[in-house]
């Protein structure tokens, strides 16, 4: 196309993304100034809302349905029922449709129509973007919030044809009759064990032999063994081959000791993790600076780049890929934006992850990873409250990681049925630098699972107290 049959525009500010951080960054900079443009590559509608958080727990809580009448006999009400996998998968994308994509595409629909431009970006000159091959955008300030994408290692190519990835499992319109699913982070084990509960035979490859996120060795060996009663899982390994035949999808898997495993599946979820879009956006041609690995920096208190007007905010970046982090990361890039050249240091939530398998895992603030080797006590509890016994729900762990010095929570890692909602108790006192004491001064149901969070800070509490005796001996005797 000729230059002078190119569009161009000039604002002030190019945000790249209309996504969960995309929208976070607009609706605080587009209050400040008309001089903006979003932009967006491909249809409206959030990861979180297509292919991310809701489809997933639609399924889940289908896959929990049909557990419930699986194990309903312990309870002495003896149930059965058929799970009819086109209206499970029927129901999702109408609930995620009408519902959860439609919401945001109505509030996409309010925004001024010539703040918004359709295409692929992508930078050739600082400054300078070209979008589609019609338009030219020229910008001061730019935010990157382009999302990410699923990655396939190329050990997969001669199953493709069979290949799914979380941005295309949900479009299947029946459920398979058996499924390979490839990695342990909060999507292979979300969705491989929601597939599992839903009848179709399922096996779940991992690489490093531990579960993503958790990091102590006492609860990384808990979940393991809780979820291999359930599922067939192999933890440790790696996928040497993959070929295709009449019979389905063959994978050859070595396991960390050497022997072989070859099974023949339906379809092969791929769920080894995801890379940002920024890849994709010609970022040698924009001005900012790389590290010796080819990686663009970014300050997590501004996500600004190398001081550069350009910022990258949501799963863009390599920071915590949840939904309440990328709205969070786009207000901070847009405070930043328009503050630039003057940083806005935010001060960043208590990191909280949630894994919505049975049971639940969750982890808050710092983790025993982060923590190891400071003076820190352990409040250390199996998950047995009264009510998990009532429930029959008494798999997993809780540990509360306290400053031994001053009884502060740092952080916690959780594994059991409900986790999510004693994270979020925790999360509320780590946020407000509470200790185990002024935690424990709240009232606490009976019976309730919050018994065990007040159980588990006694826990801590005790060991804290022996912990300063022991101190206070060692000073005497060092005196």
């Amino acid at each position: 196309m000729s230059e002078s049959s190119m569009q161009t525009l000039n604002v002030e500010y190019a945000i790249i993304g209309a996504g969960t951080s995309g929208l976070g960054a607009y609706s605080k900079i587009s209050r400040k100034t008309d001089s903006l443009v979003m932009i967006q590559d491909g249809p409206y509608g959030t990861t979180c809302a297509r292919v991310g958080c809701m489809p997933s727990k639609l399924l889940i809580t289908a896959a929990d349905h049909a557990h419930h009448l699986a194990t309903s006999d312990f309870f002495g009400v003896p149930a059965s029922g058929r799970v009819d996998g086109r209206k499970v998968l029927e129901r999702l994308r109408r609930e995620r449709d009408d519902r959860f994509v439609a919401n945001n595409l109505r509030y996409v629909d309010k925004i001024t129509a010539h703040h918004k431009l359709e295409g692929r970006a992508r930078f050739i000159a600082p400054g300078r973007l070209r979008v589609g091959e019609s338009v030219e955008v020229n910008a001061k300030k730019f935010i990157l919030a382009c999302g990410s994408r699923p990655v396939v290692n190329e050990v997969f190519e001669p199953v493709m044809a069979r290949v799914l990835t979380s941005d295309t499992v949900f479009e299947l319109e029946d459920l398979p009759r058996s499924i390979a699913v490839i990695g342990m982070g909060v999507i292979a084990l979300e969705l491989g064990q929601a597939l599992h509960r839903l009848g179709v035979e399922t096996t779940i490859y991992g690489r490093s032999g531990t579960i993503n996120a958790l990091t102590h060795p006492a609860m990384q060996q808990e979940a393991l063994g809780s979820l291999a009663t359930e599922l067939d899982i192999y933890p440790s390994g790696q996928v040497m081959s993959t070929w295709e035949d009449a019979e389905g999808a063959w994978i050859e898997y070595e396991q960390s000791n050497g022997q072989r495993v070859t099974k023949v599946f339906d379809k092969v979820l791929v769920a080894t993790g995801r890379v940002s879009n920024v890849d994709r956006l010609g970022m040698e041609h924009s001005g900012v600076e790389f590290t010796e690995a080819g990686v663009v920096t970014v300050d997590p208190q501004t996500m600004r780049c190398s001081g550069h007007p350009v910022f990258i905010a949501g799963d863009a970046t390599d920071h915590l890929p949840v939904w309440h982090e990328a709205f969070d990361e786009g207000r901070i890039a847009a405070d930043n934006a328009l503050n630039y050249p003057e940083a806005v240091p935010a001060q960043r939530r208590p990191p909280l992850m949630v894994f919505f398998t049975d049971p639940q895992i969750a982890i808050i603030g710092q983790s025993f990873r982060q923590l190891e080797g400071q003076e820190i006590v352990i409040g250390d509890l199996p998950f047995t409250s009264p009510r998990h016994v009532v429930w029959n729900k008494i798999q997993g762990r809780i540990q509360v990681y306290l400053d031994a010095r001053t009884g502060v929570i740092l952080g916690a890692e959780l594994l059991g049925y409900q986790a999510e909602h004693l994270a979020h108790l925790l999360a509320l006192a780590i946020t407000h630098s509470m200790t185990a004491e002024q935690v424990l001064s709240m009232p606490i149901y009976h019976p309730s699972a919050e018994e065990l969070l007040r159980d588990v800070l006694i826990d801590a509490r005790e060991k804290r107290r022996r912990y300063l005796i022991t101190l206070a001996d060692h000073a005497i005797t060092t005196v």
